[in-house]
Protein backbone atom coordinates (compact mmCIF):
# COMPACT_ATOMS: atom_id res chain seq x y z
CA UNK A 1 0.00 0.00 0.00
CA UNK A 2 0.94 3.48 -0.87
CA UNK A 3 2.48 5.89 2.02
CA UNK A 4 -0.20 8.39 2.69
CA UNK A 5 1.39 11.70 2.43
CA UNK A 6 0.71 13.73 6.14
CA UNK A 7 -1.44 16.54 6.00
CA UNK A 8 -0.60 19.95 5.00
CA UNK A 9 -0.99 22.20 7.52
CA UNK A 10 -3.32 25.37 6.85
CA UNK A 11 -1.35 28.48 6.53
CA UNK A 12 -3.54 31.59 8.31
CA UNK A 13 -5.32 33.98 6.15
CA UNK A 14 -3.94 37.17 6.68
CA UNK A 15 -7.38 38.85 7.64
CA UNK A 16 -7.53 36.32 10.48
CA UNK A 17 -3.96 36.65 11.63
CA UNK A 18 -4.25 38.28 15.67
CA UNK A 19 -0.92 38.15 16.13
CA UNK A 20 -1.31 35.91 19.76
CA UNK A 21 1.62 35.21 21.80
CA UNK A 22 3.90 32.45 20.82
CA UNK A 23 3.80 33.30 16.68
CA UNK A 24 7.64 33.68 15.20
CA UNK A 25 8.90 36.39 13.34
CA UNK A 26 7.81 35.50 9.98
CA UNK A 27 4.06 35.27 11.22
CA UNK A 28 4.12 38.48 12.72
CA UNK A 29 5.48 39.92 9.49
CA UNK A 30 2.71 38.32 7.84
CA UNK A 31 0.29 39.38 10.63
CA UNK A 32 1.73 43.68 10.31
CA UNK A 33 -0.78 45.88 8.20
CA UNK A 34 0.77 46.09 5.10
CA UNK A 35 -0.59 49.84 5.36
CA UNK A 36 1.72 50.80 8.60
CA UNK A 37 4.93 49.17 6.03
CA UNK A 38 4.88 51.30 3.42
CA UNK A 39 6.94 54.57 2.91
CA UNK A 40 5.26 57.82 3.96
CA UNK A 41 6.02 59.29 0.46
CA UNK A 42 4.32 56.06 -0.91
CA UNK A 43 0.70 57.58 -1.55
CA UNK A 44 2.83 60.39 -3.62
CA UNK A 45 3.76 57.35 -6.05
CA UNK A 46 1.97 56.97 -9.55
CA UNK A 47 -0.75 54.61 -9.39
CA UNK A 48 -1.59 54.51 -5.32
CA UNK A 49 -5.11 56.28 -4.61
CA UNK A 50 -6.78 56.19 -8.01
CA UNK A 51 -9.68 55.74 -8.16
CA UNK A 52 -11.42 52.23 -6.96
CA UNK A 53 -8.52 51.37 -4.17
CA UNK A 54 -9.45 50.67 -0.91
CA UNK A 55 -7.96 53.32 1.47
CA UNK A 56 -7.94 53.39 4.94
CA UNK A 57 -10.19 56.87 6.62
CA UNK A 58 -6.81 58.26 7.35
CA UNK A 59 -5.77 58.73 3.70
CA UNK A 60 -8.64 61.33 3.41
CA UNK A 61 -11.47 59.75 1.78
CA UNK A 62 -14.73 60.18 2.64
CA UNK A 63 -17.51 57.43 2.97
CA UNK A 64 -20.18 57.79 0.96
CA UNK A 65 -24.12 57.29 1.80
CA UNK A 66 -23.97 53.55 0.21
CA UNK A 67 -20.31 52.78 2.16
CA UNK A 68 -18.36 53.45 -1.09
CA UNK A 69 -15.25 55.61 -0.14
CA UNK A 70 -14.59 58.92 -2.22
CA UNK A 71 -11.29 60.87 -3.17
CA UNK A 72 -12.42 64.14 -1.83
CA UNK A 73 -8.43 65.18 -1.92
CA UNK A 74 -7.80 63.88 -5.61
CA UNK A 75 -10.80 65.59 -6.65
CA UNK A 76 -9.99 68.44 -5.41
CA UNK A 77 -6.94 68.83 -6.31
CA UNK A 78 -7.26 67.97 -9.77
CA UNK A 79 -9.81 70.71 -10.19
CA UNK A 80 -7.83 73.23 -8.74
CA UNK A 81 -5.35 72.30 -11.26
CA UNK A 82 -7.63 72.59 -13.90
CA UNK A 83 -8.78 76.19 -12.96
CA UNK A 84 -5.25 77.27 -12.29
CA UNK A 85 -4.60 76.54 -15.90
CA UNK A 86 -7.50 78.09 -17.18
CA UNK A 87 -7.12 81.56 -15.49
CA UNK A 88 -5.56 84.11 -17.54
CA UNK A 89 -1.77 85.22 -16.25
CA UNK A 90 -1.59 88.12 -14.15
CA UNK A 91 -1.04 91.55 -15.58
CA UNK A 92 3.13 92.19 -15.97
CA UNK A 93 4.78 95.52 -17.26
CA UNK A 94 6.63 93.43 -19.80
CA UNK A 95 2.87 93.00 -21.37
CA UNK A 96 3.40 96.71 -22.91
CA UNK A 97 7.04 96.56 -23.14
CA UNK A 98 8.73 96.87 -26.90
CA UNK A 99 9.49 93.52 -28.35
CA UNK A 100 13.02 92.57 -29.06
CA UNK A 101 12.32 92.77 -32.69
CA UNK A 102 11.18 96.01 -32.69
CA UNK A 103 13.79 97.52 -31.10
CA UNK A 104 16.03 95.59 -33.91
CA UNK A 105 14.39 96.93 -36.81
CA UNK A 106 14.69 100.44 -34.86
CA UNK A 107 18.47 99.76 -34.43
CA UNK A 108 18.68 98.95 -38.24
CA UNK A 109 16.93 102.15 -39.06
CA UNK A 110 18.84 104.17 -37.13
CA UNK A 111 21.74 102.77 -38.56
CA UNK A 112 21.00 102.74 -42.26
CA UNK A 113 19.89 106.54 -41.60
CA UNK A 114 23.38 107.33 -40.42
CA UNK A 115 25.23 105.44 -43.56
CA UNK A 116 22.24 107.62 -45.92
CA UNK A 117 23.07 110.85 -44.37
CA UNK A 118 26.65 110.39 -44.85
CA UNK A 119 26.26 108.77 -48.44
CA UNK A 120 28.33 106.16 -48.26
CA UNK A 121 27.51 104.34 -51.20
CA UNK A 122 29.35 107.70 -53.14
CA UNK A 123 32.33 106.68 -51.19
CA UNK A 124 32.11 103.13 -52.35
CA UNK A 125 31.67 103.73 -56.19
CA UNK A 126 34.63 104.67 -58.11
CA UNK A 127 34.70 108.36 -59.69
CA UNK A 128 32.68 109.12 -62.38
CA UNK A 129 30.30 106.03 -61.57
CA UNK A 130 27.00 106.27 -61.72
CA UNK A 131 25.54 105.09 -58.37
CA UNK A 132 22.12 103.41 -57.47
CA UNK A 133 21.42 103.97 -53.75
CA UNK A 134 20.18 101.31 -51.96
CA UNK A 135 20.53 102.17 -48.50
CA UNK A 136 17.97 104.92 -48.49
CA UNK A 137 15.16 102.64 -49.55
CA UNK A 138 15.81 99.98 -47.10
CA UNK A 139 16.14 103.36 -44.39
CA UNK A 140 12.75 103.94 -45.77
CA UNK A 141 11.29 100.83 -45.58
CA UNK A 142 12.55 100.28 -41.91
CA UNK A 143 11.25 103.38 -40.97
CA UNK A 144 7.80 102.53 -42.24
CA UNK A 145 7.59 99.33 -40.46
CA UNK A 146 8.36 101.03 -37.38
CA UNK A 147 5.57 103.11 -38.54
CA UNK A 148 2.87 100.65 -39.14
CA UNK A 149 3.92 99.17 -35.64
CA UNK A 150 2.92 102.79 -34.13
CA UNK A 151 -0.40 103.01 -36.06
CA UNK A 152 -1.46 99.99 -34.75
CA UNK A 153 -0.36 100.15 -31.53
CA UNK A 154 -2.57 103.09 -31.46
CA UNK A 155 -5.34 100.83 -31.73
CA UNK A 156 -4.49 98.49 -29.69
CA UNK A 157 -3.54 100.79 -26.53
CA UNK A 158 -6.92 102.59 -27.11
CA UNK A 159 -8.89 99.30 -27.53
CA UNK A 160 -7.11 97.46 -23.89
CA UNK A 161 -7.56 100.71 -22.13
CA UNK A 162 -11.22 101.03 -23.26
CA UNK A 163 -12.20 97.09 -22.39
CA UNK A 164 -10.68 94.81 -24.91
CA UNK A 165 -8.46 92.68 -22.47
CA UNK A 166 -7.05 89.94 -25.05
CA UNK A 167 -4.85 92.31 -26.57
CA UNK A 168 -2.74 92.62 -23.19
CA UNK A 169 1.16 90.86 -24.23
CA UNK A 170 0.38 90.62 -27.72
CA UNK A 171 2.27 91.74 -31.04
CA UNK A 172 0.08 94.56 -31.22
CA UNK A 173 1.13 96.27 -27.58
CA UNK A 174 4.29 95.08 -27.54
CA UNK A 175 5.24 97.07 -31.21
CA UNK A 176 6.13 93.57 -33.08
CA UNK A 177 5.00 94.21 -36.90
CA UNK A 178 6.32 90.53 -37.67
CA UNK A 179 3.98 88.70 -34.96
CA UNK A 180 0.49 90.22 -35.76
CA UNK A 181 -2.27 88.12 -36.13
CA UNK A 182 -2.96 89.26 -39.37
CA UNK A 183 0.75 89.51 -40.67
CA UNK A 184 -0.78 89.71 -44.29
CA UNK A 185 -3.11 92.70 -43.75
CA UNK A 186 -1.44 94.26 -41.01
CA UNK A 187 2.36 94.34 -42.60
CA UNK A 188 2.45 92.65 -45.97
CA UNK A 189 -0.13 94.90 -47.30
CA UNK A 190 1.10 98.25 -45.58
CA UNK A 191 4.45 97.67 -47.22
CA UNK A 192 3.42 96.85 -50.65
CA UNK A 193 1.57 99.83 -50.87
CA UNK A 194 4.00 102.50 -50.09
CA UNK A 195 6.22 100.41 -52.46
CA UNK A 196 4.18 100.52 -55.43
CA UNK A 197 2.06 103.43 -54.55
CA UNK A 198 4.14 106.05 -52.95
CA UNK A 199 2.13 106.84 -50.37
CA UNK A 200 1.44 104.86 -46.99
CA UNK A 201 -1.92 103.06 -46.10
CA UNK A 202 -2.49 101.03 -43.41
CA UNK A 203 -4.84 97.43 -43.27
CA UNK A 204 -7.88 97.52 -41.11
CA UNK A 205 -7.60 96.86 -37.74
CA UNK A 206 -9.58 93.30 -38.06
CA UNK A 207 -7.70 92.41 -34.74
CA UNK A 208 -9.96 94.42 -32.80
CA UNK A 209 -12.93 92.44 -30.27
CA UNK A 210 -15.16 95.45 -31.05
CA UNK A 211 -17.83 93.43 -29.04
CA UNK A 212 -15.32 93.85 -25.59
CA UNK A 213 -15.42 97.79 -26.17
CA UNK A 214 -18.72 98.88 -24.37
CA UNK A 215 -20.00 102.42 -25.24
CA UNK A 216 -19.65 104.41 -28.64
CA UNK A 217 -17.43 106.75 -27.76
CA UNK A 218 -14.62 104.20 -26.69
CA UNK A 219 -14.96 102.75 -30.16
CA UNK A 220 -14.82 105.78 -31.86
CA UNK A 221 -11.98 106.38 -29.78
CA UNK A 222 -9.97 102.91 -30.96
CA UNK A 223 -10.93 103.87 -34.25
CA UNK A 224 -9.08 107.30 -34.16
CA UNK A 225 -6.16 106.40 -32.17
CA UNK A 226 -4.50 104.51 -35.15
CA UNK A 227 -4.73 108.09 -37.19
CA UNK A 228 -3.81 109.86 -34.30
CA UNK A 229 -0.53 107.64 -33.83
CA UNK A 230 0.64 108.15 -37.47
CA UNK A 231 -0.27 112.03 -37.16
CA UNK A 232 1.73 112.51 -34.24
CA UNK A 233 4.60 110.64 -35.34
CA UNK A 234 4.75 112.84 -39.03
CA UNK A 235 4.43 115.99 -37.15
CA UNK A 236 7.63 114.80 -35.46
CA UNK A 237 9.21 113.32 -38.12
CA UNK A 238 8.41 117.04 -40.01
CA UNK A 239 9.66 118.64 -37.63
CA UNK A 240 13.20 116.79 -37.35
CA UNK A 241 13.09 118.09 -41.47
CA UNK A 242 12.36 121.48 -40.75
CA UNK A 243 15.19 121.90 -37.84
CA UNK A 244 17.47 120.59 -40.00
CA UNK A 245 16.82 122.86 -43.17
CA UNK A 246 16.29 126.11 -42.29
CA UNK A 247 13.43 128.08 -43.86
CA UNK A 248 14.35 129.16 -47.69
CA UNK A 249 16.56 126.63 -47.79
CA UNK A 250 16.79 122.86 -49.82
CA UNK A 251 18.40 119.60 -49.38
CA UNK A 252 19.13 116.76 -51.11
CA UNK A 253 20.67 114.85 -48.57
CA UNK A 254 19.15 111.31 -48.63
CA UNK A 255 18.66 110.63 -45.33
CA UNK A 256 16.59 113.99 -44.56
CA UNK A 257 14.87 113.33 -47.77
CA UNK A 258 13.96 109.84 -46.55
CA UNK A 259 12.56 111.77 -43.28
CA UNK A 260 10.53 114.05 -45.48
CA UNK A 261 8.90 111.04 -47.20
CA UNK A 262 7.94 108.94 -44.10
CA UNK A 263 6.15 112.46 -43.04
CA UNK A 264 4.52 112.35 -46.04
CA UNK A 265 3.44 108.74 -45.95
CA UNK A 266 2.58 108.76 -42.47
CA UNK A 267 0.43 111.33 -43.30
CA UNK A 268 -1.20 109.86 -46.03
CA UNK A 269 -2.47 106.85 -44.36
CA UNK A 270 -3.89 109.14 -41.41
CA UNK A 271 -6.20 110.91 -44.01
CA UNK A 272 -6.97 108.09 -45.99
CA UNK A 273 -8.20 105.93 -43.10
CA UNK A 274 -10.21 108.73 -41.97
CA UNK A 275 -12.43 108.05 -44.59
CA UNK A 276 -15.77 106.23 -43.69
CA UNK A 277 -15.43 103.35 -46.38
CA UNK A 278 -14.65 99.73 -45.70
CA UNK A 279 -11.42 98.76 -44.58
CA UNK A 280 -10.46 102.11 -43.51
CA UNK A 281 -10.71 103.01 -40.04
CA UNK A 282 -13.30 106.10 -40.80
CA UNK A 283 -15.54 103.44 -41.55
CA UNK A 284 -15.36 101.74 -37.63
CA UNK A 285 -16.60 105.24 -36.17
CA UNK A 286 -19.88 104.73 -38.25
CA UNK A 287 -19.96 101.40 -36.96
CA UNK A 288 -20.15 102.43 -33.83
CA UNK A 289 -23.43 104.13 -34.49
CA UNK A 290 -24.28 101.68 -36.65
CA UNK A 291 -24.57 98.42 -34.71
CA UNK A 292 -22.35 94.64 -34.85
CA UNK A 293 -23.73 94.07 -38.69
CA UNK A 294 -21.25 96.75 -40.31
CA UNK A 295 -18.34 95.15 -37.91
CA UNK A 296 -19.19 91.82 -38.58
CA UNK A 297 -19.01 92.95 -42.76
CA UNK A 298 -15.54 95.00 -42.26
CA UNK A 299 -13.95 91.51 -40.09
CA UNK A 300 -15.09 89.18 -43.02
CA UNK A 301 -14.29 91.99 -46.02
CA UNK A 302 -11.52 94.10 -45.00
CA UNK A 303 -8.66 93.08 -46.43
CA UNK A 304 -10.58 93.51 -50.28
CA UNK A 305 -12.12 96.29 -49.41
CA UNK A 306 -8.43 98.15 -48.46
CA UNK A 307 -7.30 96.71 -52.02
CA UNK A 308 -9.67 98.54 -53.49
CA UNK A 309 -9.49 101.86 -52.03
CA UNK A 310 -5.38 101.36 -52.50
CA UNK A 311 -6.28 100.51 -56.19
CA UNK A 312 -8.35 103.91 -57.02
CA UNK A 313 -5.47 105.95 -55.27
CA UNK A 314 -3.22 103.94 -57.62
CA UNK A 315 -4.81 105.56 -60.58
CA UNK A 316 -2.40 108.19 -62.41
CA UNK A 317 -4.64 111.28 -62.42
CA UNK A 318 -6.14 110.21 -58.87
CA UNK A 319 -2.77 109.69 -57.48
CA UNK A 320 -1.18 112.87 -59.07
CA UNK A 321 -4.00 114.67 -57.82
CA UNK A 322 -3.52 113.32 -54.22
CA UNK A 323 -0.23 113.79 -54.05
CA UNK A 324 -0.50 117.34 -54.76
CA UNK A 325 -2.90 117.81 -51.93
CA UNK A 326 -0.72 116.48 -49.53
CA UNK A 327 2.32 118.62 -50.78
CA UNK A 328 0.27 121.88 -50.81
CA UNK A 329 -1.16 120.64 -47.27
CA UNK A 330 2.52 120.38 -45.95
CA UNK A 331 3.76 123.72 -47.56
CA UNK A 332 0.72 126.15 -46.01
CA UNK A 333 2.17 124.29 -42.28
CA UNK A 334 5.45 124.02 -42.10
CA UNK A 335 7.71 127.46 -42.28
CA UNK A 336 10.29 125.75 -45.07
CA UNK A 337 7.97 124.89 -48.39
CA UNK A 338 10.83 123.41 -50.05
CA UNK A 339 9.74 120.22 -47.66
CA UNK A 340 7.44 118.83 -50.44
CA UNK A 341 10.57 118.81 -52.76
CA UNK A 342 12.51 116.84 -49.97
CA UNK A 343 9.06 114.52 -50.00
CA UNK A 344 9.72 113.97 -53.77
CA UNK A 345 13.20 113.64 -53.45
CA UNK A 346 12.18 110.95 -50.58
CA UNK A 347 9.80 109.18 -53.06
CA UNK A 348 12.45 108.92 -55.88
CA UNK A 349 14.93 107.19 -53.65
CA UNK A 350 12.62 104.59 -52.23
CA UNK A 351 11.21 103.55 -56.12
CA UNK A 352 14.78 103.67 -57.56
CA UNK A 353 13.03 101.06 -59.91
CA UNK A 354 10.84 103.67 -61.81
Amino acid sequence: MPTPEPPHKAEPDDATVTGTEGEGPGDQARAADPWEQMPEDALNRAGVGVAGSEEPEESGGFEGPGGETGEASDTTEATDTEDNAKAPAAPSPADFMPSPLFVLVLGLAGFAGWLSWRAIELEWAAEDTAVTPLIPPLFILLGWIVSVAVHEFGHALAAHLAGDRSLRGSAYLRLNPFGYRQAFGGLVLPVAYLGLGGFGLNGPPTYVDWDAVPGRGRRVMVALAGPLASLLLSALLALTVSLLVPAGQDSVNWAISSLAFLAFANTTSALVNLLPIPGLDGYHVLAAFRGSKWTEFVVANGLFCSIAVFAVLWLPGVRDLFDTLIYTLFEQILPNPTISGMMFHGKLLLQFWA
